[in-house]
């Protein structure tokens, strides 16, 4: 019954067809954006139900962030070489066995490695995905209007996460925010099946894959984690945490050596020579992991300090949704009048001022209601900071490097987020290594970390090529 959506000129797809494929391809962007968020407000019931502390739940964050940021241009790569509906079919169903699995698990470790999987799963099938929504659409209006959607479904994906938790987690349980979605990810297999073009026959002699390269790039930030929320844990083996951070070290020097060695490298390594690019990529994980921290924050402040159930959390938390979703339509407007880099310096202000409203309201003990000028700041922060910074990380691309570019900026973006995560909240709720009061050491950490941002985007270009 789908032939009829087929074009009769030639193998260009109707119009019908694809808008079909595009709300298909859609539905997974909503999911894999819902996942990076919908957790958050079930944190505290995984933890009661597992028995775990805030510390080692960052695992349940972070473990799908390493893995998405890290395979990410790797998952790029495959759908050019064994073609866009193979990569697409096999990411969604390594996403959604992943969802299933993460549901049923019964365990806390397998659950951890369930939220591994679908971030394999997430950067296996979301270059492909994209790539398709490109290929369908010709150049001009509707390609721009296909695009349009596909951001805008992020973005409300980011958002309603927490609200969707909350609202999942009281009436069904935290295991069908994962479950929820297993349904959902079969029709895209459907949909991939029917819809999407077969690929054409793998070529042989085609550019090698640097999966060396992406295994120890996401082997870094993945060693990194476990040493630093392991150094935490009272029951910890001494030696542990100290063999993590070693072995981080080492995947980092051996991502540097394959690369360098490599004649068809993940990631260049001449694209360091363009500063610009580097700086914005520095503080874009600077301030991700700020970010990804302040969200935690707010959960474990709402539902372990105050004591409000997860579907109040998720209430309290929709300003935050609200004002994201104004600043995703006023930055794009003022970039063009501030400049990117006065954008990326008043997110990493807001940002900043957002902490420290978090550990004003821990300190003092306050209501839920004093958290939301920091949430406030904190989607200001988001919109001014990430825009900008995403605008000057693509700044003067080529044909040759766009592709590049984008996937170490998204690897950034995700990878900053999961190594924030891992030291601010890792240790700030890390008993074993101070007395101090959790909120109050990560907001240090986390403002420590915009300090540092601060310091690299003073020096980024006022204004960069378009």
């Amino acid at each position: 019954m789908f032939s009829t959506l087929h074009s009769s000129r030639g193998s260009r797809p109707s119009p019908a067809r694809a808008w079909l494929v595009l709300g298909a391809m859609s539905m997974l962007q909503f999911l894999i954006a819902v996942d990076v968020t919908v957790v958050n407000i079930a944190l505290p019931s995984i933890g009661a139900d597992f028995d775990v502390d805030a510390h080692s739940l960052t695992w349940v964050v972070v473990g799908y962030t390493i893995t998405g940021g890290g395979l990410l241009m790797l998952g790029g790569r495959l759908g050019d070489l064994l073609g866009r509906r193979r990569t697409l079919l096999t990411g969604t169903a390594v996403f959604g066995a992943a969802s299933l699995l993460a549901g049923l698990a019964p365990s806390f470790a397998l659950l951890v490695f369930a939220r591994l999987l679908q971030g394999a799963g997430e950067a296996i099938a979301l270059p492909a995905a994209m790539a398709t929504i490109v290929l369908m659409f010709p150049e001009g209006d509707r390609r721009s209007r296909a695009l349009s959607v596909w951001a805008a479904v992020a973005s409300c994906g980011l958002v309603l996460g927490f609200v969707l938790s909350g609202i999942i987690t009281a009436h069904l349980g935290w295991r069908w925010i994962f479950l929820i979605s297993v349904p959902f990810i079969l029709v895209v297999l459907l949909a991939g099946v029917f819809l999407v073009e077969r690929d054409r026959p793998v070529r042989r002699g085609s550019t090698p894959l640097d999966v060396p390269g992406a295994l120890l790039l996401t082997a870094c930030p993945l060693l990194f984690t476990l040493g630093v929320v392991e150094a935490g844990d009272p029951g910890t083996p001494e030696w542990l945490a100290p063999a993590a951070l070693a072995g981080a070290v080492l995947s980092c020097l051996g991502f540097v050596r394959v690369e360098s060695r490599s004649r068809h490298p993940l990631l260049p390594l001449d694209f360091f020579a363009h500063r610009a690019r580097v700086g914005a990529n520095l503080t874009t994980m600077l301030l991700s992991g700020a970010l990804s921290t302040s969200f935690l924050l707010f959960t474990l402040y709402l539902q372990d300090r105050l004591g409000i159930g997860p579907l109040g959390a998720g209430v309290t938390m929709l300003p935050l949704a609200v004002a994201l979703i104004a600043c995703s339509m006023l930055v794009p407007r003022l970039l063009g009048q501030w400049g990117a880099r006065a954008c990326v310096l008043a997110g990493l202000t807001f940002t900043a001022a957002a902490m420290g409203l978090i550990a004003l309201v821990a300190t003092l003990g306050a209501g839920a209601v004093a958290l939301v000028p920091a949430m406030l700041l904190i989607a200001a922060g988001m919109g001014f900071g990430l825009v900008g910074l995403q605008y000057i990380a693509v700044s003067g691309v080529t044909d040759d490097d766009a592709g590049t570019a984008s996937g170490v900026q998204r690897a950034a973006d995700q990878l900053g987020g999961s190594s924030g995560v891992a030291i601010c909240v890792g240790l700030g709720f890390s008993p074993a290594l101070h007395a101090g009061d959790p909120f109050l050491v990560a907001t240090v950490l986390a403002v420590a970390g915009l300090l540092v941002g601060v310091l690299v985007a003073w020096r980024l270009p006022a204004t960069v090529a378009a």
